[in-house]
């Protein structure tokens, strides 16, 4: 079986049995015909390639400046590939097996402060040529700051999950899992607005004999829903219009800012892990840097040791005052 057979069955094989997201299926196949075109370039193929070609290939990733993330994503998937054709009988062994990755950068998420969401928000009220495009705006970032979602989760919510004015939101995440997220009241009341205006156009388009859409936001793109690069773009608009730097502002930032802030106002991490749709609590602790200020906090004021501390202060102050 050639390469480009392995790496066909493999991503059939993760779509079916392991419920693999689109968005994940597209990231294992740049990855893999990146490796495998590595190794025809060297006159081998994945059949044959061994430990010292997986190494060599990493080396190799090193060398042209690749992030740490993106050299243990890489690897990440060739070990995925290799395993797999272990277990389908492809090869014998599993050359990638022995390998350790780079590891991760443990770099904190970019985030905003309070003030500059609010700014965002009030940008998304006011950016859109029309009446629909601003109250579909502000919906949209009402709904990823009250809820963290993923920009993809966000962006092909169905219109049925969005019924009724409900206090949850049912969002189907990676790999088809489902998870329920709270709705703050602006939220609900942006996504109402929004709903009672997207009903009307859709009554509309379905008079002149258009298919009623299926998703919140719908598109007339192939998707059917607007897509990932548009609202990323939007979000650059608002910065613009926020005052704030486009470079420091995406999709994903409003997703660490709801992380943030709400471990900062007393969440615990299991309940973002559950909000954020967090496979595993120890992607979710990258958010702890901001437990640090309200700690140091609890300790001076809470700590037993700390109050006798303060009340000698206290006394030496009294005792120099008279």
């Amino acid at each position: 079986m050639s390469a480009r057979h392995w790496l066909a069955s493999f991503l059939d094989a993760q779509a079916a049995e392991a419920g693999a997201a689109k968005n994940t299926l597209q990231a294992y196949a740049r990855d893999l015909t990146d490796f495998t075109g590595w190794l025809e370039r060297g006159g081998k193929d994945a059949a044959s390639a061994g430990q010292s070609d997986i190494e060599a290939y990493l080396v190799h990733c090193d060398a042209q400046g690749l992030a740490r993330s993106t050299r243990a994503r890489r690897l990440s998937a060739i070990k995925q590939l290799y395993r797999f054709a272990f277990d389908e009988g492809l090869r014998g062994d599993n050359p990638a097996i022995q390998i350790k990755g780079p590891g991760r950068d443990k770099r904190l998420p970019k985030t905003l402060d309070l003030a500059e969401v609010d700014r965002l928000l009030d940008a998304a009220r006011t950016t859109g040529r029309s009446e629909a495009d601003r109250l579909r705006n502000t919906c949209l970032m009402e709904l990823l700051y009250a809820t963290g979602m993923r920009v993809t989760e966000l962006v092909s919510l169905p219109v049925s999950s969005c019924r009724g004015d409900p206090q949850m939101l049912l969002v189907r995440g990676k790999g088809g899992k489902e998870r329920l997220v709270p709705m703050s009241p602006p939220a609900r009341a942006a996504l109402a607005a929004w709903l009672e205006r997207r009903d009307a156009d859709e009554e509309v388009a379905k008079v002149r004999g258009k298919p009623v859409s299926a998703f919140a936001f719908p598109s007339s793109g192939k998707a059917g829903h607007m897509t990932r690069n548009r609202f990323f773009l939007l979000v650059k608009e608002f910065a613009v219009t926020a005052g704030i730097s486009p470079e420091r502002v995406s999709p994903h930032t409003l997703r660490h800012a709801f992380a943030t802030h709400l471990l900062a106002g007393g969440a615990d991490l299991r309940t973002i892990q559950t909000m954020l749709g967090h496979a595993d609590v120890g992607t979710t602790e990258i958010y702890t840097h901001v437990l640090e200020d309200r700690l140091r906090e609890l300790v001076f004021d809470a700590h037993p040791l700390a109050q006798e501390e303060r009340r000698k202060e206290a006394g030496s102050t009294s005792s120099d005052g008279q």
